[in-house]
C-alpha cells in the first residue's frame, strides 16, 4: 500500500501497567508520531474500549474508503482537520459498514434461528462499534474540542467525565454520544404518569419505552405507607408510585450516575419528601408492603459499561430479586416484577425457568398484566431482531410470598 497524504504510522507502543494504575490518574496513554516528534496523551473511553496501539494523524484530505480500511484493520486515526468534516467521514464509514453487513436474502437459504441470530447480531454490533470508534479527536484540559468548527461540549463532557486536569484523546463517536445524551438530559422525556419530565443522565437507561411505566401506573394499588423500588435508574417508577399516593418510597441503586440522576429527578418533580434515594446492592433494609423491580430484560453479557441497563448476564439481577424478595415483603405484601419476554423469543431463556425461579424463591403469582410494546423497533421489519420483537410482550408479575423468610 502506498503512502497516504498527512498520515504517519507510529510504532506500536504498549501501555504500561504503572501508568494505568498510578495514583495520579486511572487512564492509560496512547502514543503517536506527528512530524518527527513522538506524542502521547491520556485515553478516555466510557464504553470501555482499550487504548489504540496504532495511531495515524489525519485530516480532511483522508478519503472515506481509506479511513474505512484503516479502521477495519484496527488502526486508529487522530483527526486534525475540521470537526464537521470528521462527522461526515464517520457517517460515510458507517454507511460502508452497513452496506457490507447488508446482504440480499436468498429465498433458498433458511433464516438463521434464535439464539444464533441474536449472537451474530451482537457480534456484528460490537465489530461495527469498534470500527467506528477508530476516529479520534483531541480534547484539552477544559473539555474543549481542539478542532475547527467544533461545538461547545464542555458542559456535556464535564457531566460525564468530571474534571479533566489534562488533555486527552477520545473517539469521535463517543463525543457525539455524549452530545446526544446531553440534549436528552436538557430536553427531558415527558412521562404522563409522573406529571412531568424525566431528565436521564448519560449512561442511565432512559424511559423511552412507556409501556413498562404504564403497567406500574395502572396496576391495582391500595393505599400504602411504604414501597421499595429496586434498581431505580432515573427514578421514574419511584416517581410513579409517589404520584399514585404511596407515602414513602425507598429507591435503591448501585451506579453513582443513576443515584445522581434519581436524586435530581426527585428534586425536579418536588418529591424529595416522599422518595429517598439510597446506594444499596438490590434491597434496602427492612420490609415493605410493595417492592418493585424492573431488571434488565436480556440475559446476555454487556459488551460495555453503558449496556448494563439492558443486558443482565445469566439473569443475575432477576434471580437476585426473586431470591431475596420474600425477605423484604411484609405479610400479604406484593412484589411487582416488570419484565419483557423478549429473551424467550430470542431463545435466551424459557418461561419454565422464570416460573421455577419464582417457585423456588417461595413466591406465588397473584396476577400477570400484559402490554404490547409501542416503540418503533417493534414495527420495523428491517430490524435484525424483528422476528422476536413482533412477538414481545411486557408484563407486570404481581408476586406474593407463599412463605415469608424468617417468619412462621
Amino acid at each position: 500500500m502506498g503512502a497516504l497524504p498527512l498520515c504517519a504510522v507510529v510504532s506500536e507502543v504498549p501501555v504500561s501497567v504503572d501508568e494505568q494504575q498510578s495514583g495520579e490518574t486511572p487512564f492509560p496513554k496512547i502514543y503517536w508520531k506527528e512530524g518527527q516528534r513522538a506524542q502521547s496523551a491520556r485515553w478516555r473511553s466510557e464504553s470501555g474500549l482499550a487504548a489504540p496501539k496504532k495511531v495515524l494523524v489525519v485530516d480532511d484530505t483522508l478519503k472515506a474508503d481509506t479511513a474505512f480500511h484503516y479502521a477495519c484493520e484496527g488502526t486508529a486515526m487522530l483527526w486534525r482537520g475540521d470537526f464537521q468534516n470528521a462527522k461526515l467521514l464517520l457517517q460515510a464509514m458507517a454507511r460502508r459498514a452497513d452496506n457490507r453487513a447488508r446482504k440480499e436474502p436468498d429465498a433458498n437459504t433458511p433464516l438463521v434461528p434464535f439464539p444464533q441470530a441474536f449472537h451474530l447480531h451482537r457480534q456484528a454490533q460490537s465489530q461495527r462499534a469498534r470500527m467506528l470508534a477508530m476516529v479520534l479527536i483531541p480534547m484539552d484540559a477544559t473539555h474543549s474540542v481542539s478542532l475547527r468548527r467544533a461545538p461547545d461540549v464542555q458542559l456535556a463532557s464535564y457531566q460525564v467525565h468530571g474534571k479533566a486536569n489534562e488533555p486527552y484523546i477520545i473517539s469521535l463517536r463517543e463525543v457525539l454520544g455524549i452530545i446526544g445524551g446531553h440534549e436528552w438530559r436538557k430536553a427531558g422525556i415527558p412521562i404522563q404518569a409522573v406529571q412531568g419530565l424525566i431528565h436521564p443522565h448519560y449512561g442511565v437507561f432512559a424511559p423511552v419505552r412507556n409501556e413498562y411505566v404504564d403497567l406500574v401506573a395502572t396496576a391495582p394499588l391500595s393505599p400504602l405507607d411504604l414501597a421499595f423500588d429496586v434498581g431505580t435508574g432515573t427514578g421514574v417508577l419511584a416517581a410513579v408510585l409517589a404520584r399514585r399516593g404511596v407515602k414513602k418510597i425507598v429507591a435503591t441503586e448501585t451506579s453513582d450516575r443513576a443515584l445522581a440522576c434519581a436524586q435530581e429527578t426527585m428534586v425536579q418533580l418536588h418529591l424529595t419528601d416522599t422518595v429517598e434515594v439510597v446506594k444499596a446492592d438490590m434491597f434496602p433494609t427492612g420490609r415493605a408492603p410493595l417492592v418493585v423491580c424492573n431488571p434488565p430484560w436480556i440475559p446476555a453479557r454487556a459488551s460495555s459499561p453503558l449496556e448494563g441497563a439492558i443486558y443482565d448476564h445469566e439473569s443475575r439481577m432477576l434471580k437476585a430479586f426473586l431470591a431475596g424478595l420474600s425477605q423484604h415483603l411484609t405479610a400479604k405484601g406484593e412484589g411487582w416484577l416488570i419484565l419483557s419476554d423478549i429473551a424467550e423469543h430470542l431463545g435466551l431463556r424459557v418461561r419454565s425457568d422464570l416460573v421455577s425461579w419464582i417457585e423456588k424463591a417461595g413466591l406465588k403469582v397473584l396476577e400477570k398484566r400484559d402490554i404490547k410494546p409501542t416503540h418503533p423497533r417493534a414495527r420495523d421489519a428491517g430490524d435484525p431482531l424483528y422476528r422476536a420483537r413482533q412477538l414481545e410482550v411486557t408484563s407486570l408479575w404481581r408476586l406474593g410470598a407463599s412463605r415469608l423468610a424468617g417468619e412462621g
